[in-house]
């Protein structure tokens, strides 16, 4: 279970997202001429969006989408797993790896996933900056099922902390527009 200190700068680094994803537009458009028109915004269900002037939560069954973009709206979730164990023990594997994404991620999500192997750091328990080799695994869902999907994804972050000891595994949301 994340600390109240991670479970903070989680929701920092998802509140610097989406400002940075709403304003960002709105700076372009006011540097490159004419005022711009106002525009929808993609917002995952149940969440609170600030639109330039306004706070408003979005409600459950509700998701805005851009009226030119391309796409259906989704949620982009992004796992990371690291491989080192506090404990000690062996680092997880590949195959170890592979193993716990048949088993515990793709009965729930099986039209399709990508894991992308990486290298990060993180502030452990003891304060010790950990660096290590990680994974990270992206799940692209309908936003309408972002209600539904959570409680599984959680289940899924739960079962890799208790399976190879981890203190966390980060997750971060992010709304999007997807098109296959």
């Amino acid at each position: 279970m994340p600390t109240p200190k991670q479970r903070s700068l989680l929701a920092a680094a998802g509140a610097v997202t989406a400002v940075l994803t709403l304003a960002a537009p709105s700076a372009t458009a006011a540097l490159d001429g004419p005022e711009p028109k106002a525009a929808a915004v993609t917002a995952v269900p149940g969440t609170v969006t600030e639109v330039p002037g306004t706070v408003r939560e979005v409600p459950a069954t509700v998701t805005e989408v851009p009226a030119a973009a391309a796409g259906s709206a989704c949620v982009e979730t992004r796992l990371f797993f690291g491989t080192e164990r506090p404990d000690g023990g062996p680092d997880v594997t590949d195959e170890q790896f592979m193993a716990f994404v048949d088993r515990s991620v793709t009965p729930g999500f099986p039209d399709g996933l990508t894991v992308q192997d990486g290298r990060g750091q993180w502030r452990d328990a003891n304060g010790t900056i950990e660096k290590e080799r990680s994974y990270e695994l992206t799940l692209l869902y309908p936003a309408s099922q972002a209600l539904a999907r959570g409680p599984l994804i959680e289940r899924i972050r739960e079962a890799y902390r208790a399976a190879y000891g981890q203190e966390s595994v980060a997750r971060l949301d992010e709304p999007t527009l997807a098109d296959f």
